[in-house]
């Protein structure tokens, strides 16, 4: 049975701050079509092109395999295992909890709730430990309930931010270690103001 659920406006799914999310929950393939129409449009004016991954999306299979975009996600393997068993593959999927550590951090990996502490918002720390792991086991009822909703989307969301964040600032470091070695380079002038030492 074909279902769409939209939540927006009052409905919108609350993250951080002021920011809410748009969230279209569907297992209608033309609704998503149309979807994915909306968001490559929307990512074709994005300079980093980068999508959170969730296992509900199976139906996208060209979007996922496309070069253009980078699919972000924590610990993502159990992801990739599930994505090869229906024979689905990520043209470029980061797991951001490889690729990035908080400084000074004890743990060998960070969970999601350490890095969008440290570099988002405290908001998400404890996002896991809201949802039992009885509720974890129903992730393949469809619909969903609007708490794996919520879940999904803050999920996702967050993961967006976060490798946004990390992606924009290696790109400002980049900028700023070429634009270093390209400056040119001014003669030291004498405490006395005179270019040389002979006078």
């Amino acid at each position: 049975m074909k279902f769409t659920d939209e939540y927006k406006g009052d409905k919108a799914v609350e993250a951080h701050g002021n920011t809410k999310l748009h969230i279209i929950h569907t297992n209608d393939k033309k609704q998503m079509a149309i979807s994915l129409a909306h968001y490559e449009r929307h990512l074709s004016l994005q300079r980093h092109k980068i999508v959170d991954i969730d296992l509900e999306c199976t139906i996208f299979d060209n979007f996922l395999a496309d070069p253009r975009y980078t699919f972000a996600g924590f610990s993502i393997d159990g992801d990739k295992t599930r994505l090869e068993r229906v024979k689905l593959e990520v043209a470029n999927f980061v797991d951001i909890q490889k690729e990035w550590r908080v400084p000074e951090a004890t743990k060998p990996l960070d969970s999601l709730g350490d890095v969008s502490d440290m570099l988002i918002d405290d908001y998400y720390n404890n996002m896991k430990k809201n949802i039992t792991d009885d509720k974890h086991k129903r992730w393949a009822t469809l619909p969903l309930s609007m708490r794996h909703i919520e879940y999904a989307a803050k999920d996702a969301y967050i993961a967006y931010e976060i490798w946004n964040h990390i992606t924009l600032t290696q790109d400002d470091l980049r900028c700023a270690k070429m634009e270093k070695e390209e400056a040119p380079k001014k003669r030291a002038r004498s405490s006395w103001g005179w270019d040389e030492p002979n006078w």
